[in-house]
């Protein structure tokens, strides 16, 4: 089992004034399950996908009103729930986190808050939320919501550092308007879907110049939505040190510990982890971005996550027609067969004994290391392990493998070849 160091009195905040969290036994039990499923897929789908120019169209400098009369000629006609839910669970993924509202406010579901939704402003006239809920639960896999802090295009959001070139004026601004409309929306997703397995906040970055700390009363909205589901988990893309009520730790772009896109140089708290990472180089549907990182990319993202006990969500980006893109299915079959391959090694795993290595990394179970050999100069690995090691096989095909003390402590494991597969996996018996 993939192991966090939880406590049930966590205080973690951005500021002394903010109240305890003592999360619930089902919330305490989701955390571990969602530690457990290890791959998720994100899906960035909107009316942005129209302009196949990535889900930050609008703040090109664009009007929000020009931007808006899209959601008119929005007719998805091949969406269909059931073969995404089938393609992505077939990939060996647990978890579908669904961008339920984006920063450009549009809704993709029948919210009585706004008319701005899909049911109501495009001829589709569909709650794609319902019924991706309805085969989520049909087909056994948790359904996250994404849901934005930001909104381009309401007067009553208070402007930050996006979003003002879209020519909504600034007169209107009304924190507790906004504020209010979004519980109620919260309230929605939360009351009228089913079990919802997370919360997946975006946008408290939007404000992190200002010269005043900006309030987001992010204690009152997460209390509210464990209290309709104590065992939703939250959390938010904010870049910082995890906010008292949140139940994991997200990462943008990088593993834990990493910083290599700038956005995520916070400090690794005991929550659950999760890195978030695109197929290609977009988040939304952008028709120029064909360059999807090929499979060995993705697995190797997948099990480097799981060897620092890590979630990877691993987003694509739906084309305006409803179809997953055809690249994107295709990697997902890859991968789907790697996992009923190898997922012994990857599913309830916790993080390795050590830290990854220039030639891999580890994930462990109960007494079996699992040593993910990804890319090898030699055909002696050398393990910095400190425990014992009683027996060393390719998890493959059981065929024995020949091991030694090193002078460093550890074992060098001796192959008979340099591998050049994917991943290949020694499985130790440790004591």
């Amino acid at each position: 089992m993939r192991k966090y160091i939880a406590s049930f009195l966590i205080a973690m905040s951005l500021g002394a004034s903010a109240a305890p969290y003592t999360p619930t036994a089902e919330n305490i039990k989701a955390r571990q399950e969602f530690a457990d499923n290890g791959f998720g897929v994100f899906i960035h789908w909107g009316i942005y996908s129209m302009f196949a120019q990535g889900e930050w169209y609008l703040q090109s400098g664009i009007s929000a009103d020009e931007y808006k009369k899209a959601a008119s000629a929005f007719y998805p006609a091949n969406f269909d729930a059931a073969a995404w839910v089938k393609a992505i669970k077939e990939a060996g993924a647990k978890y579908i986190c669904f961008t339920s509202r984006h920063h450009d406010g549009f809704s993709m579901w029948d919210t009585e808050q706004s008319d701005y939704n899909i049911v109501d402003e495009t001829p589709f006239k569909r709650d794609v939320i319902k019924e991706l809920a309805e085969e989520c639960h049909k087909q056994g896999i948790k359904l996250h919501l994404y849901y934005s802090h930001i909104d381009w295009g309401r007067p009553d959001y208070p402007k930050g550092r996006t979003g003002l070139k879209t020519g909504v004026p600034r007169d209107k601004e009304d924190w507790n308007s906004y504020y209010n409309f979004m519980n109620a929306q919260l309230r929605e997703l939360l009351t009228n879907y089913g079990e919802i397995g997370a919360i997946w906040f975006d946008g408290h970055w939007d404000h992190d110049q200002d010269s005043v700390p900006f309030d987001w009363q992010l204690d009152k909205q997460y209390e509210m939505i464990h209290s309709l589901q104590p065992a939703c988990l939250i959390g938010n893309n904010h870049h910082i040190t995890p906010h008292a009520g949140e139940d994991i730790q997200i990462f943008e772009r990088d593993l834990p510990g990493e910083n290599k896109a700038g956005l995520s140089g916070q400090e690794i708290s005991r929550l659950p982890l999760e890195t978030c990472e695109t197929m290609n180089g977009m988040w939304g549907y952008k028709v120029a971005d064909q360059n999807y990182k090929d499979t060995r990319t993705l697995i190797h993202l997948l099990v480097k996550a799981a060897g620092m006990g890590a979630n990877l969500l691993m987003n694509v980006g739906p084309q305006p027609n409803g179809e997953i893109p055809a690249a994107a299915l295709a990697r997902f079959k890859e991968i789907g067969k790697w996992m009923n391959t190898y997922g012994d090694t990857f599913y309830a795993t916790e993080a390795g004994d050590f830290p990854a290595q220039s030639w891999g990394t580890t994930t462990r179970k109960g007494n079996r290391l699992f040593v993910h050999i990804l890319s090898a100069e030699t055909a002696d690995i050398d393990l910095p392990l400190s425990c014992k090691v009683k027996k060393a096989k390719r998890f493959l095909d059981g065929t024995p493998v020949k091991f030694s003390k090193n002078k460093q402590g550890g074992i060098t494991l001796h192959l008979e070849s340099v591998p050049d597969d994917i991943d290949h996996v020694i499985e130790l018996e440790t004591k």
